[in-house]
């Protein structure tokens, strides 16, 4: 989770909401790593964890991730989440929750739906603080433009 909040802080650097993603392999080691690049990009879809997701299918060679873990700085929002199940990761770990957009607990929980063909183990707070007060920050300083 620590490279979540180190790239969590490159995006907030660029001006984009501080989120980031890292998916590892089954053995700890990283597969993939991104940030939010939704303002550099101007691309609606540049969340961190579909850019992590689509570097890891690249990388793998595959689209199911079903041997990896995704660790998010953020809770997931339903695009997201859905990704997440099509992609077939089986562990989502996420620092803080997001109350206005979350799909993994806040809203709603689309990772545990019974009526999907697929469910995550989901482990929240992994350093929760940290990442909470990284967002609050961004969104003060921006408000203050």
């Amino acid at each position: 989770m620590e490279k979540c909040i180190e790239l969590a802080k490159k995006a907030s650097a660029l001006g984009e909401v501080p989120v980031g993603a890292v998916i590892v392999n089954a053995h700890g080691e990283i597969i993939s790593e991104a940030y939010n690049l939704r303002e550099t990009e101007n691309r609606a879809t540049a969340h961190a964890e579909l850019i992590a997701i689509e570097l890891a299918c690249k990388k793998l060679g595959r689209w199911r991730l079903s041997d990896c873990s995704l660790y998010v700085s953020l809770e997931p929002c339903f695009m997201c989440a859905g990704a997440i199940i099509l992609s077939r990761i089986p562990s989502i770990i996420f620092a803080a929750c997001d109350p206005k957009a979350g799909a993994v607990g806040s809203l709603d929980n689309i990772l545990n739906d019974k009526r999907l063909n697929h469910q995550c183990e989901i482990t929240q707070g992994v350093c929760s603080e940290e990442s909470s007060m990284l967002l609050k920050s961004f969104f003060k300083a921006r408000r203050k433009k």
